[in-house]
């Protein structure tokens, strides 16, 4: 992932230029952080449009993992520690 693709994802939905994949993943990852129920057949039907079941289970696990990782930082404490990781210097 390039410092570019990360400052994409952090701007709104609608003025992100990502590709459909990337793109697909991330508004998967954001449903999954905010409110899994939004992912409806619907959705799911056009993620298999766009990933193999073999990736499909592989990017939701991933994206579980992530965000209960990220969780487990915030419960401990640790999550300004660990965003610093990721904020762009300059």
């Amino acid at each position: 992932m390039t410092e570019e693709i990360i400052a994409e994802i952090r701007k709104p939905e609608a003025s992100r230029r990502l590709e459909r994949r990337e793109a697909l993943v991330v508004r998967w990852a954001e449903k999954l952080a905010t409110d899994f129920r939004t992912v409806d057949d619907a959705f799911k039907a056009e993620l298999r449009e766009h990933f193999s079941d073999a990736e499909f289970v592989e990017l939701g696990m991933m994206i579980g993992q992530y965000l209960s990782f990220g969780r487990l930082l915030v419960m401990l404490g640790r999550h300004k520690a660990a965003c610093e990781i990721y904020t762009p210097r300059g």
